[in-house]
C-alpha cells in the first residue's frame, strides 16, 4: 500500500539547516584542474518538519546555499510524539539501511553524523538508531527521511482503520 507523504511549504515554517557533507569534485581538462564543491543539508523546523538538498557550485558557499534551497523544496512532515518517533522503523536507499528505535525520555539521540543531522532536525530528542550497509552521506540521510516518511502515528492508525484511539492500544 503506497502512501503519501505530506509535504509542506517552507515558507510556513522557521526552518534551521545542518550542513552534512561537503564533497570536492575535480574535474581535468586540458587547461588544468576545475574544482567544484557538492555540499548536502538537512533543514528542519526541528518540530517534525525535514527535508534534504543537493548544492553544486565552484565556490563551498555558493554550493550550501543552493543546497539549502534544494533543501526547502524537498520538505517532509515526521510524526514526533514526546520527543521520540512513534515505533521502531527501518529505511533504505541505494546501499544504506537504516534502523530507527524509539527511545526513553533522556536517552538523547543515539546515531551516526548523517543519520544524526536528520533526526535533530526533524526534532527528534531521543532516539535508537543503526546504519547498516553503506556510510555513503547521500544515501543514509535519503534512507534516514524513508524511514521517517513511513512512521505513522496512533491517531492516523485509528483514523485509517475507523476505530478510537484507546482500541489502537488495547486491542
Amino acid at each position: 500500500m503506497a502512501r503519501e507523504t505530506k509535504t509542506v511549504r517552507a515558507s510556513e515554517t522557521e526552518l534551521k539547516d545542518k550542513l552534512v557533507a561537503v564533497n570536492r569534485v575535480t574535474k581535468v581538462t586540458k587547461g588544468g584542474r576545475a574544482f567544484g564543491f557538492a555540499a548536502i543539508v538537512v533543514v528542519g523546523n526541528e518540530n517534525g518538519v525535514v527535508g534534504h538538498g543537493l548544492g553544486k557550485s565552484k565556490e563551498v558557499a555558493d554550493a550550501v546555499n543552493k543546497g539549502i534551497e534544494d533543501a526547502k523544496k524537498n520538505l517532509v512532515q515526521v510524526p514526533v510524539f514526546k520527543g521520540t518517533i512513534p515505533h521502531e522503523q527501518s529505511g533504505k536507499f541505494g546501499g544504506a539501511r537504516v534502523f530507527l528505535k524509539p527511545a526513553s525520555h533522556g536517552t538523547g539521540v543515539i546515531a551516526g553524523g548523517a543519520m544524526r543531522a536528520v533526526l535533530e532536525s526533524a526534532g527528534v530528542t531521543d532516539v535508537l538508531a543503526k546504519s547498516k550497509g553503506s556510510s555513503n552521506p547521500h544515501n543514509v540521510v535519503k534512507a534516514t527521511l524513508n524511514a521517517l516518511s513511513n512512521l505513522r502515528s496512533a491517531h492516523e492508525i485509528a483514523a485509517i482503520r475507523g476505530i478510537s484511539l484507546d482500541r489502537v492500544y488495547n486491542g
